[in-house]
């Protein structure tokens, strides 16, 4: 700015030499020289304003690029942020889309099995079956002895308790009587039909009739030599060992050996036929088995037997197996008879009744191997379970068991339900 001014100057001082040399008047020029010499100062001091506006001007915009910079510092650091966010926004989305695709097989999947499942379990969907809605037919054997009454009363109490349609029948020990019955109530379209076999075999066919027609069937107590595919379960006792545990007695209370003789049960019945097996298995060596008859699980059959033992091998008997606790009754009828004290001939029973429990107190039995017929409960538990398009599992169902003795006959006898 100062150098403007000098210029000025100098360029007004030229003029005034101009004009003196021309002979002008002095007087005139100083008066012009002071005058312009006064706009010079005016407009230095204009120029100096202007010059101070132009750097205030600069400053501003040197401090809005700053801020602009600053603004432009912030933008790139939120977009490195938004950058995460959104890789992580990308990720989350990748495995929404894992998920799904997971979730979508899965319905594909249960789809399929749904096409796949029998036609009942939809319409056990709609409504299941309750022990009111249920009807169990019972062709029962027969009343051969105390364990089949107890059998028996089990299975009507049992039902009566739950509200069980039970349609029950007495074959008398006849299987012709029993697969009629079967027949009848397959007729009838019962749910679930529960059978006590009289014997092992013969029973192919109306098990056939029942599972074509769609019932299912339980084997009670005994069993059956028919193909396991015609029956859904079995429930009882096992009687190869309960002829093993028999045995085991039979060489604790002979343990220098001895001839014994045997009452086997109905003969071709699974109990019969497991009794007889498992004692065998189980014998000692020094223990002959000299004469085995079935007496049919009676008392009133039991008791012959055992007379005609008594005669035929006089003297030479000294211990029985006998199948169950009915037949040691009358056995041991014959044993008064003939005049035999109790102990004389070691006894082997089973069943454990209330009968075989009043023989250990007397001295007759010394063991007595449980076989417990109180099994309506279970049946019909597994029948509703059946009945609703179940399984049971395992197919064979065993009832918990033990042996007694006559120490400890007198103390359990009230408490013995059969």
């Amino acid at each position: 700015m100062k150098f403007s001014k000098i210029l000025l100057l100098l360029v007004v001082l030229a003029m005034a030499f101009a004009f003196t040399g021309c002979g002008a008047d002095t007087s005139a020029l100083e008066s012009q020289i002071a005058a312009a010499a006064s706009k010079a100062d005016a407009a230095a001091a204009a120029a100096e304003d202007a010059s101070a506006a132009a750097v205030e001007a600069q400053a501003a915009a040197a401090e809005a690029m700053a801020e602009a910079a600053d603004a432009k510092a912030q933008a790139a650091e939120a977009a490195g942020a938004a950058s995460e966010e959104v890789a992580a926004a990308k990720a989350a989305a990748e495995a929404a889309q894992a998920e799904a695709e997971a979730a979508k097989a899965e319905a594909a999947a249960a789809k399929e099995a749904a096409a796949a499942a029998p036609a009942e379990e939809a319409d056990m969907a709609m409504g299941e079956k309750t022990y009111a809605d249920l009807t169990v037919c019972y062709p029962q054997l027969g009343a051969e002895s105390d364990w089949r009454t107890a059998n028996t009363a089990s299975f009507k109490q049992t039902a009566e308790e739950l509200g069980v349609n039970l349609i029950f029948s007495d074959a008398q020990q006849k299987q012709e009587n029993q697969i009629s019955a079967m027949r009848a109530c397959i007729q009838q379209g019962v749910d679930v039909i529960a059978l006590p076999p009289v014997v092992e075999d013969g029973w192919d066919a109306v098990l056939t009739e029942a599972k074509d027609a769609g019932i299912p069937v339980i084997v009670v107590d005994r069993s059956v030599s028919a193909d396991e595919s015609l029956y859904d379960a079995h429930i009882g006792s096992d009687m190869v060992v309960e002829g093993q545990r028999s045995a085991d007695e039979m060489n604790r209370l002979l343990p220098d050996g001895g001839k014994i003789v045997e009452l086997s049960g109905t003969t071709g019945s699974g109990a019969a036929v497991g009794r007889a097996e498992g004692f065998r298995q189980n014998l000692n060596d020094n223990i002959e088995i000299i004469d085995s008859q079935t007496g049919n699980f009676t008392t009133a059959e039991g008791k012959p037997v055992m007379e005609a033992f008594l005669k035929k091998y006089e003297g030479e008997i000294d211990g029985a197996f006998i199948h169950n606790d009915n037949m040691a009754i009358g056995a041991v009828e014959a044993m008064k008879a003939a005049g035999v004290e109790p102990g004389d001939i070691k006894i082997v029973s089973v069943d454990g009744t209330r009968g075989g429990f009043q023989l250990m107190i007397d001295g007759w039995v010394q063991a007595d191997v449980e076989c417990n017929p109180l099994l309506g409960p279970q049946v019909m538990e597994m029948a509703l379970l059946l009945a609703n398009g179940g399984k049971v599992e395992p197919k064979e169902q065993l009832t918990n068991e033990t042996i007694y003795y006559p120490d400890e006959a007198e103390e359990l006898l009230p408490s013995r339900l059969y």
